[in-house]
Formats: structure tokens, sequence, C-alpha cells
């Protein structure tokens, strides 16, 4: 059969659609023509997505990915256009999360000149991505699109970078699709070893107080059923990471809370306290851990994780388990024993009631005074029936969304947590409603973070895309001045925000708001936010100076968790 003689353009068309690629995000600029123009003809195809600016095309691709599974995927000019993805791949680089950015580039013959909106994207891209690659051949496009994909999405899932030369979308070439399945020295799906699980057993059956720390990789290798089956058969407890949190439904009996330093007191203060922690699919981050020379240290340490690059990175662990979760989980449930450790779950329930009585009962039923994030958190979570999809930006309503917002299905959580990125919500939302039409995507922003990448509303105008954004404004960039007020002497340097009329400027969008002041006025004002179709804005004022609590503070052991602060 003759091969067909077409542009690379063409060519990087039909190499997405081999790839099962429907939705892009994007932004089309001058080196970049070319692959627009061939877009063109595969709209119907295609969905394009036009955002409003490059680093909302990632993170719009990222919230995407992460609800759905798959790989998000954006296409941008190159010079400025490349150089703005960049927060958004080192983004996903830190949370796993599977990307294929494609960015144009000046013709072979410019390269290293200096040319008219040329950057080194390969160079700049490499420390923050899986793979960065620059196609300077037609011929090269079906095999690095198909590479890119797979190493996207393969082992431990992250970004990758594709560079993309005029001349390459020019030039004619004679395509045939292409399929990368297998790299030589990569090693996705690292094979489980039998003598690992064997000594995982051994250490689980001798164990008295276990706890399982769960992460992001139960959600990324669709463990979700195995980890339950597992914590189930040896009665362990579980603390989540901020990624992992809908990992297992929040009313599971062995579900106790949020771990790290805006955590639940009992999962941090129990950590000090087992005899055995079983990390799955999580890298002990600092925001978890607190002080490291103290945490855990008189517990023996498990570590389930696909990247051996995470095995005592950060705390040395007494054994290490290589592979996907969803095959070591089920290979340590099949040969443990059962368990049953009532005494060790009853330890837990003085530092639940000693945490709601002093924080969560305060926070999400106040009696009196100003709206408070935790209560309209709360409130939005109840009326959706806890079966909404999280999405975040960062700052105290990220730390307080993650606290009290509660998930019964998997792949619920989209936040930036390794990064910690402003801007990410809004677009990252937008992605989430493409990601998962099906659902109902609950944003929940700060006066601060939607400011970052509010031109955004624009591209929901525009798409209609059915984002509930609850807009928590506290006329502060609140975690900044949280901390300037318990560790700076209550200096506000620079945290107090002059804010627009957000009405006004989602009237000019022709996006419905509604600002809800007033107590009596939140269960109405959600259920219009939940019964409008397609988007909605509900604007809260709520309290300038409320904190974030319980808090591990910086330096502190894990459970050193201070639960009150004394009013300025």
């Amino acid at each position: 059969m003759d091969k067909e003689s077409i542009t690379g353009s063409e060519a990087l068309m039909r190499s997405l659609l081999n790839e099962g690629v429907k939705t892009l995000f994007g932004y089309p600029g001058g080196a970049i023509m070319p692959v627009y123009d061939a877009l063109y003809n595969h709209r119907h195809e295609l969905n394009h997505i036009l955002v409003r600016h490059e680093q909302a095309a990632v993170h719009a691709a990222q919230g995407f990915a992460r609800v759905s599974g798959e790989v998000g995927c954006v296409i941008v000019t190159s010079g400025p256009g490349a150089t703005n993805t960049i927060t958004g791949v080192a983004d996903a680089m830190i949370d796993s999360t599977p990307l294929v950015v494609i960015c144009g580039q000046v013709a072979t013959s410019m390269l290293g000149t200096d040319a008219f909106q040329e950057v080194d994207v390969v160079n700049v891209t490499s420390p923050i991505s899986k793979w960065s690659y620059q196609i300077r051949r037609a011929e090269d496009i079906a095999w690095a699109v198909s590479r890119a994909f797979f190493i996207a999405k393969s082992g431990r899932p992250g970004p990758v970078v594709l560079d993309f030369t005029k001349d390459a979308q020019i030039n004619l070439v004679d395509f045939e699709p292409n399929k990368v399945n297998f790299i030589r020295s990569y090693e996705p799906q690292p094979r489980v070893s039998d003598r690992e699980v064997e000594l995982a057993v051994s250490m689980i059956n001798e164990s008295k107080k276990p706890l399982v720390l769960v992460g992001q990789g139960v959600e990324l290798g669709n463990a979700r059923e195995e980890l339950r089956k597992f914590v189930e058969k040896i009665d362990a407890p579980c603390g989540c990471t901020i990624l992992g949190l809908s990992a297992l439904p929040s009313s599971h009996p062995l579900n106790m809370g949020m771990l790290g330093m805006h955590g639940n007191l009992a999962p941090n203060v129990m950590t000090n306290k087992c005899d055995l922690l079983i990390a799955v699919g999580m890298r002990f981050d600092d925001r978890v851990t607190g002080n490291i020379n103290t945490y855990a240290k008189q517990a023996k340490i498990i570590q389930l994780d696909i990247d051996p690059s995470e095995f005592n990175k950060n705390v040395t662990v007494d054994l290490s388990v290589l592979g996907n979760c969803k095959k070591s989980l089920a290979a340590i449930t099949k040969k443990v024993k059962s368990a049953k450790h009532d005494a060790w779950k009853r330890g837990f329930e003085p530092y639940y009631n000693k945490e709601y009585k002093k924080v969560i009962e305060k926070a999400i039923h106040p009696k009196h005074g100003p709206l408070l994030m935790a209560e309209i958190i709360n409130a939005v979570t109840e009326a959706t029936d806890n079966k909404a999809v999280l999405v975040t930006d960062v700052g105290q309503h990220q730390m307080l969304s993650c606290r009290y917002f509660r998930f019964t299905k998997g792949r619920s959580v989209v936040t930036s947590g390794g990064a910690g990125t402003m801007g990410f919500g809004l677009p990252a939302a937008i992605g989430a409603t493409f990601g998962a039409p099906e659902r109902t995507i609950c944003l929940f922003v700060g006066d601060g973070g939607i400011q970052m990448n509010i031109q955004e509303l624009g591209t929901i105008m525009e798409q209609k895309s059915p984002v509930k954004i609850i807009l928590l404004n506290n006329k502060f960039l609140g975690n900044v001045r949280q901390w300037q007020a318990m560790f700076f002497n209550h200096h506000y340097s620079f945290t107090p925000m002059m804010n627009p009329d957000y009405e006004l400027i989602c009237k000019g969008y022709g996006i419905p708001c509604r600002k809800i002041v007033a107590r009596e006025d939140l269960a109405s004002g959600i259920e219009q936010m939940l019964t409008t179709d397609g988007p909605f804005v509900l604007h809260c004022a709520v309290k300038e100076e409320d904190n974030v609590l319980p808090m591990t503070p910086p330096g502190a052991n894990v459970d050193e968790m201070i639960l009150e602060l004394q009013e300025k």
C-alpha cells in the first residue's frame, strides 16, 4: 500500500487522532500557524478550546487529565507562548499529571540566531518534564508524538514537551502511523518482587498498630478497590494526602482524614504512635511529615511506589515495594492475614473529638459573626451529596476545601499540590468540565487566586463551561496574612487586597453571579448556583481574618498541632 504524502502539520493531526485525542487546549501564534491551519480541517474531530493565556491552557489540560485519567494535550506557539506554559509544566511534573505540550518553534535554519520569538524550549523544560524533544524533521513526527504519549501516561505520569520547528510543520512526509509501546532502559511497569511482598506481609502480620498513608498514586494506578480491600482485611486506619483524598470514600470507617500541616489531628498524632507506617503512592512531602528528624521514629515503615527515586528520598524506610500499587496491594492482600485492631482504632477517637470541639464545630456551624469559609464549603458538599469534583486554587480556601469537602467517587480532587500555583483553579476547572462532563465541577477560589487568571472567564463565556465558582472573598492574600499574623507580629505587608466589582466583571462576561453576605442567604444562593444551567459565580464575603486550623507550624513535629489562636 502506497504511503500518503502530507505536510508535517497534517501528520501531527493524524498522530494525535491515532493516540485517541479528542480535546485540545491552546492558543495560536506565528510559529505554530501551519498546525492551526491543519487543525481547521479536523475541527470536527479535535475539539480545540481557545484559552486566553497559555499558562491557562496547561492548567486546563491538567484539570482534564486529573478527572478523566487521559493525557491532557496543549498546543501553543514559540517564544513567549512556550515560556508561558512553564509554570503549568512544572506543576504537572511535581503532581504527576500526564500532559503533552506541543510548542511551535522557528525553522531549523534559524535555530540559535536569536530569531523572532525563539527560545531554547528543550533546555528550559528538560528539568521539569519527563521528556523534552525537538522535532526537526517531518519524518520524525509520528514517532515523536507516539513516544510522547507513551512516556506521559505510563509508569509515574508526567508532562512531555515537543518543540516543533516550522519547517517540520510545512515539509512533506510519506506518513505512516506509529505506535510506541516500548523504550529501551525505560521500565514504566516494574515487576512486583515476590520477596518484597513476603517481607511486607510478615511486617503487617506482626503489627498491632498499623497506619496507612494514602497518596495520589492510588488514583493514578486505578487502585481504589485494591486499597479498600487491603485496608479492610488488615483493619488499618488511614490518613490521606491532599491529592489522595478521594482514593478512599470520606465516609469509610477506616478513613481518619487528611494528613499534613492543616490536616486532621488524629492521623497526624497517631503517625507518631503507630508501630507500622504503610505509605501507598505518596512521597513524604515536607508538608505531610513536619520535622523529618522526629517523624514516625517509633515505627517501621513500608513504602509502596512505582518510582524508585522516591524510596529513601525524604524518609528512610524499612522496606520498599516497587511497582504499580494496583498490583502490589493485590499481591499483599492475597497473602496477609485478616486482623482486627479495635483498640488501636479507638485511640483515634479522643483526638477527633478534641478537634471537632475546638475547631470543626465552630468552623462549619458558627453561631454568629461573618460567614466562614469552612461553613460555605461544608454547605456546598452537602448540597451536592458529596458527589461533586472539588477544584481549588491555592491558599486558605484550598486547605479548608480539602478539609471539609467530602468524597464518594475517585478522581474528585483537582488542586495544585506540590507547586502551590496560584491561578491554577479557574482554568483547571474549565478543563475538568471537558474531562468529566457528566459531573458537577465546584471551584473554590480566593480573591487573590482568581485575579491571576481571571481572563479565563472569557473561555468560560465562549465554551459555556458549567463551572460552579465559589469565590471566597476575604480581601486578603489570606494564607500569607495568616503566617504574618502567627510569625511576623501581625505585619500585614502587602497582603490586603483592593478588589474589583466582581459582579460587574461577571456581567461583562455574561456569567450569572450572586453575592452572599448574610448567613441566611447562603442556602438559597447555593441552590441557585447548582440549579442554574451553565456557569455561575457565588461571590461570598467571608471573615477577613479567618484562620486555617489545626496547623503544624513549619519545623515542628507532625503531632505538634495548634488548635486555637488568640484573637488579635
